[in-house]
């Protein structure tokens, strides 16, 4: 939110001060992070942002019509 990025990938490191913030990407890598978890983080991404497109122009199956 800080940065204004919808999605981003944030790099923590843990440490006796609690988690670190060490590298913010506006574009970030998910091979590595979805091959641990088994999470679909680029699915889940894509759905945002479908919600998101919603709700500023209505269904994606409207169609608009051109005068």
């Amino acid at each position: 939110k800080v940065l204004g990025l919808p999605i981003a990938g944030v790099d923590l490191l843990r440490s006796d001060r609690g988690p670190l913030v060490m590298e913010v990407n506006a574009s970030p890598g998910l091979e590595g992070i979805e091959g641990v978890t088994g999470v679909d983080i680029a699915g889940a991404i894509i759905e945002y942002v479908e919600r998101g497109v919603k709700r500023k122009y209505g269904s994606p199956n409207r169609r608009r019509h051109v005068q």
